[in-house]
């Protein structure tokens, strides 16, 4: 009896909805990339605006060397992309064979996608809700997030004057995944600062008789300096694979299963809603090493999405699928509204708060009164007042003369009388 009412329980599809919880299921994989510009990452980072109006930051990290420029905008349109991509990185350290990024509207728009298909540039794109499928941009957001926090009242009031000097000092730095600075990894050379001017110090004593022996000797220190962070990065990635995969339930999926996908976005900030879509899909294939399956509606031919393991639940046969009145009642159709990108977004957050104080600031004259404030009598209450005060006593004259009842005689006109005999 006890097994029937667990099975009954466990093939529940509505508990399966909600009570569900989401595991890791996926082992950790890498992006790979086999020297400089070979893949180039790129993010947006929003901020509050500056004194110039500034508000968002285009992140551009290229993978293998981890060398870094981020560039302030006013907005996120798709044509600022593509010229900030062309006039400020493209013309100054070459085009890059790859180029890797979230699905935002304004990497994924049709301007971007036509200039970077003219330039011969193959566009990947990261599975939707998965942040961690562009790592290195996320990762160097709270890096220069930390270094613009650490500036003054003042110079964060002008913060986007600040970005280029904070940048050169990271790309300066050595990082602790390659080993090297990104600057040498990128220029095969040390980045001459301001320090080494003041302490009189010179990176490299070595003259060049020709610049033959120049690129010989920067082709020779530039392979020793990628072998070298080919092995330190390799190290690490596989630290942090192991402790990632410790945690993991492997469970791979097959073409054909029934699959759930997990609530995201606006529908899963709710605390009563579900964890898991009512919508059935079903796995069609996955994609080759990647921890990435394509899934379609179950019953209908499309469309295909690309979604992550970790988002799908994988859903038994013996599950009770609801027909008829069971069925959950269709969603109404949502009004249409214009694209919003993600600077827009903190602003609607913060006008729909505002609102909501104003709501209630207006609806306070419909609440009751507060109680007014009740004083305490005590029991025992003497009072100062004397009964014998002359206030308090009623002067009654000894003797009240009566006058003598009055006589009324009524004088009647003839005229009246004779009417009235």
């Amino acid at each position: 009896m006890r097994a029937e009412v667990e099975s009954y329980c466990h093939s529940c599809l509505r508990c399966i909805q909600r009570k569900t919880l989401p595991t890791r299921t996926a082992p950790m994989s890498h992006l790979q990339s086999q020297g400089p510009m070979d893949l180039v990452c790129i993010d947006f980072l929003c901020l509050e605006p500056d004194a110039s109006r500034q508000g968002n930051i285009l992140i551009v990290t290229d993978h293998f060397t981890r060398y870094a420029q981020a560039f302030s905008t006013k907005d996120q349109r798709a044509p600022t992309v593509a010229k900030v991509l062309m006039e400020k990185f493209f013309v100054h350290y070459g085009l890059p064979r790859r180029i890797h990024s979230d699905q935002g509207r304004d990497f994924e728009s049709r301007l971007v996608g036509q200039l970077l298909e003219l330039l011969g540039i193959q566009k990947t794109r990261t599975t939707p809700y998965h942040p961690q499928g562009d790592a290195q941009p996320e990762r160097f957001n709270r890096t220069l997030l930390n270094m613009l926090g650490t500036l003054s009242n003042v110079e964060k009031q002008s913060w986007s004057r600040h970005i280029a000097t904070l940048v050169h000092a990271y790309n300066s730095t050595e990082s602790d995944a390659t080993g090297y600075s990104p600057y040498r990894l990128m220029f095969g050379r040390e980045a001459r600062l301001p320090v080494d001017l003041a302490f009189g110090l010179s990176l490299d004593q070595t003259s060049v008789a020709s610049h033959r022996n120049y690129v010989d000797r920067l082709r020779k220190n530039l392979a020793s300096a990628f072998e070298q962070a080919r092995l330190t990065s390799g190290n690490r990635e596989q630290r942090n694979k192991r402790n990632y995969d410790l945690k993991v339930r492997i469970q791979d999926l097959q073409p054909g299963d029934r699959v759930l996908l997990k609530n995201l976005g606006a529908a899963a900030r709710h605390k009563l809603a579900d964890r898991w879509s009512s919508q059935v899909y079903i796995v069609c294939k996955q994609l080759p090493g990647l921890p990435v399956y394509q899934i379609r509606p179950d019953g209908k031919a499309g469309p295909l999405k690309n979604w992550h393991r970790n988002h799908l639940l994988p859903l038994r046969e013996a599950v009770r699928m609801p027909v008829g009145d069971e069925l959950p009642l269709p969603n109404p159709p949502a009004p249409r509204l214009p694209p919003v990108t993600r600077s827009q977004q903190t602003r609607v957050v913060e006008e729909s708060e505002r609102d909501s104080e104003e709501e209630s600031y207006c609806l306070d004259w419909m609440r009751s009164p507060e109680p007014e404030e009740v004083v305490v009598v005590p029991e025992r209450w003497e009072s100062n007042l004397r009964p014998e005060a002359p206030e308090f006593l009623l002067e009654v004259p000894e003797t009240v003369e009566i006058p003598e009842a009055l006589e009324f005689q009524l004088e009647v006109p003839e005229a009246v009388g004779s009417r009235l005999s």
